[in-house]
């Protein structure tokens, strides 16, 4: 919800396009899941695009799984290419908000060392995550260029 959420506000003044990474060998099992993202593993994702340098600005987002990022995005992160020089807005959703912080450190890591330039941030608490207004209102104070 809030990737579109997301889109529909840079849809206001950009052509925007929107890149979902399926994940056909992530488990159901929630302590799988946060065991596997503690490891900071990676996870087999479905043939997606990976060539990201005919975009302006690009968007990571990912659940808070264990203090990191889902592992698709691991993986996703570690299969791209053409970053360099570019800006990113990179977001999460979380429940408690632990590891947060953390999470979005290694998102931006993984991406300096890329080549990514210049990074704006926010995170939207898992009970907010279908409040288009309210994330309209983060997105407005949060994230201009």
């Amino acid at each position: 919800m809030v990737a579109l959420t997301l889109r529909e506000y840079f849809k206001e003044t950009n052509d925007v396009e929107m890149i979902e990474l399926r994940s056909p060998d992530e488990s159901g099992n929630f302590f799988v899941q946060a065991a596997r993202a503690f490891k900071h593993a990676r996870a087999r994702i479905e043939n997606t695009q990976t060539d990201l340098r005919n975009y302006d600005v690009v968007c990571f987002g990912t659940p808070v799984w264990a203090f990191g990022p889902a592992p698709a995005m691991n993986t996703y992160l570690d299969n791209c290419e053409g970053l360099q020089d570019k800006s990113a807005v990179l977001f999460t959703t979380y429940g408690s908000g632990t590891g947060n912080i953390r999470c979005l450190n290694q998102m931006q890591s993984m991406l300096v060392k890329k080549g990514v330039v210049s990074f704006k941030h926010f995170s939207i608490q898992q009970g907010k995550v279908g409040e288009k207004e309210f994330i309209f209102s983060l997105l407005r104070e949060k994230i201009t260029f």
